[in-house]
């Protein structure tokens, strides 16, 4: 089965790594002092954006902290989706905030790779997957007259992930 492949897991690992480090630099940031973010120029146009993205952070880390149930797959798959929802927010939030159009693209790249992934472990450990809904950046995109999020991702061409994107 293409799912349990290893190719799969080597793929899923960097991505599980990359987004930790984002996280991570995410979190470092926000414990810097504010005299540093206040003294930079355009602060106040950035301030929408720094607020949805310290909330996603906030949910992200509140939600991944999980009460352990003795099966391994379903903690991991428990605490992995919203650690996948959280860069799925954080990157809704750049599409609604950013210019860098390099940047856009990656961002909308984040947030189908991380959906197939969280549809994935879904499905890996037999839980149905919710009806899909239009992301708020594109409207229309991703209805529930559309297939299955898993779909696309088994029949795209290795599915490329944001995190493996030729960045030129």
């Amino acid at each position: 089965m293409v799912l349990l492949s290893r190719f799969f897991f080597r793929k899923r690992a960097i991505s599980l790594v990359a987004t930790a480090l984002v996280a991570a630099t995410s979190v470092a940031l926000a414990q810097l002092p504010a005299e540093f973010v206040a003294d930079r120029p355009g602060y106040c146009d950035e301030q929408p954006f720094l607020a949805e993205n310290d909330a996603a952070m906030n949910k992200m880390m509140s939600d991944m902290a999980i009460r352990p149930t003795g099966d391994v797959d379903r903690d991991f798959v428990a605490m992995m989706v919203p650690h996948h929802q959280g860069a799925i927010d954080m990157a809704q939030a750049v599409l609604r905030y950013g210019h860098n159009e390099q940047l856009r693209r990656l961002a909308q790249e984040i947030v189908v790779t991380q959906q197939q992934e969280i549809a994935a472990m879904r499905l890996a450990v037999g839980e149905e997957l919710p009806p899909s809904v239009a992301s708020p950046t594109q409207p229309g995109a991703a209805t529930a007259s559309q297939p299955n999020p898993m779909s696309s991702y088994m029949s795209s061409h290795d599915a490329m992930s944001h995190h493996s994107m030729n960045m030129k």
